[in-house]
């Protein structure tokens, strides 16, 4: 009996044995193809929803991010910009990092995550002789490229911009324009132009449209010229001009090309802090003319959409798969030692058009990208770490109109931005709009030129 029993066991364990080795290496490989799977989907993404009445504090907002890696850039290179971020990614690949072994990992997302990872970085003997490689000002740019924290100097009137008096609706749209200390008649013509305050009509294009409208804020966002460089102070006009139109924020830092990116960085915080019911915002330049009735309508006709959509509603001249300037003539220029890789899309050209919801998203993942020197660049990054897109539309003009079309009548009614014109020209070009609104009531905007076959 007891040789019968032994029998049965050897070949039970014959059998089993061989079966058990397979179910556990099927468990493993599907295990395994799982997790290659979720880590290559798609990019990071916030995944915080807003109150828009009720803005949290700084110190309570948590966030969640699935774990996945960056593309664009190349991971594996040495170059400045590429060290920095690849420290920062570290913390949410669950190799590298233990404590994201799981597919998602919420942190508490403030600057310290980009603060350690600098000060690491540049501890490194190659980090430091890169740093001597680079040109003069892009030396002084890496120098404080960590610190995002910079006292305002002077803050606008309201709350969220300068305002009508009596506002009585949820603002539509907040005009935040950069802008330096020097610019004043760029910013006197804004004023007097597309950036006037208060309620908007927007331009029906039949008479069987439904009048829509909304009301505007405006806020001009400046850094500090130097000082000894100018050979006097300019504070106390740029005072006196916020005395008066209440539209003014300035921080103190110096108001460089480079530095173009801090304004980005700061307004974003300064909205998520004050603005929490302002649908869109416009961030442009002080040099660009927009089409504000049309943009009323379009901003309406977008609103009827899913309000999903408004989580990543970025609008623009898109520009896509572009390289890194090597010219060191251009003031585009980065060295190959400062960054390698391509561009993300991102909406360039002296203006684009965003959610507030957006607003307040890019503030938070902003948060895990290191501060790159080209401004429209540096917001395309933050988009894809939200895995979120700008759209393209045509009517938003970065290089002027075709000259076949400078001459017609109704052509400034085409577009909803067009980039580099002066404070003469923006006079102008405001009065022959409202001259030709009637005779151009029915111009759509400009269309995608589609190509014959």
């Amino acid at each position: 009996m007891a040789r019968h029993y032994c029998g049965l066991r050897n070949l039970l364990i014959c059998v089993c044995t061989p079966f058990c080795c397979l179910l556990l290496l099927f468990t493993y490989a599907a295990i395994t193809i799982s997790l290659s799977l979720n880590r290559v989907s798609s990019l990071p993404r916030v995944l915080v929803t807003y109150n828009p009445r009720s803005v949290l504090p700084e110190s309570r907002k948590n966030v969640s991010l699935p774990v996945v890696p960056t593309t664009f850039w190349e991971h594996q290179s040495s170059a400045y910009w590429n060290q920095l971020q690849r420290g920062v990614d570290g913390h949410f690949n669950p190799i590298l990092n233990t404590k994201s072994r799981n597919r998602s990992v919420t942190v508490h997302l403030d600057d310290s995550l980009l603060r350690k990872s600098f000060f690491e970085a540049i501890r490194m003997d190659h980090m430091k002789k890169k740093r001597e490689e680079l040109p003069p000002a892009m030396q002084r740019y890496v120098s404080h490229m960590q610190r995002r924290s910079y006292p305002i100097l002077i803050q606008p009137n309201g709350a969220c911009g300068a305002k009508a008096k009596h506002e009585e609706r949820t603002p539509l749209i907040l005009f935040a324009i950069k802008s330096s200390e020097l610019n004043i008649k760029n910013r006197q013509a804004i004023r007097q132009t597309w950036g006037q305050v208060g309620w908007v009509q927007g331009q029906k294009n039949s008479s069987n449209e439904e009048e829509v409208g909304g009301y505007v804020r405006r806020v001009f966002l400046l850094g500090k010229e130097n000082s000894q460089f100018l050979g006097t102070d300019l504070s106390h006009l740029l005072h006196a001009e916020n005395r008066r139109y209440g539209d003014i924020l300035q921080w103190d830092f110096e108001d460089a090309f480079f530095n173009l990116t801090l304004k980005d960085v700061l307004f974003w915080s300064w909205f998520s802090r004050n603005c929490g019911q302002t649908l869109f915002v416009f961030k442009g330049d002080d040099d660009v003319f927009v089409n504000t009735p049309k943009l009323i309508s379009y901003l309406h006709e977008e609103l009827k959409k899913p309000q999903a959509r408004m989580k990543e509603f970025m609008v623009g001249d898109v520009i896509g798969d572009a390289m890194p300037i090597r010219s060191k003539t251009s003031k585009y220029f980065i060295p190959d030692s400062f960054y390698k890789g391509i561009y993300p899309s991102y909406a360039g050209g002296g203006g684009v058009v965003y959610s507030g919801q957006l607003a307040r998203r890019l503030h938070h993942i902003s948060k895990t990208v290191h501060l790159y020197p080209i401004d429209d660049v540096f917001v395309g990054m933050c988009m894809r770490r939200l895995n979120a897109h700008p759209v393209h539309h045509p009517a938003f003009l970065t290089f002027d109109f075709p000259s076949t079309e400078k001459e017609e009548p109704c052509t400034d009614h085409t577009v909803l931005l067009v980039h580099k014109r002066g404070p003469e020209q923006l006079l102008e070009m405001w009065a022959e709009l409202n001259r030709t609104r009637t005779q151009c009531r029915d111009v759509p905007l400009r269309a995608p030129v589609t190509k014959k076959p």
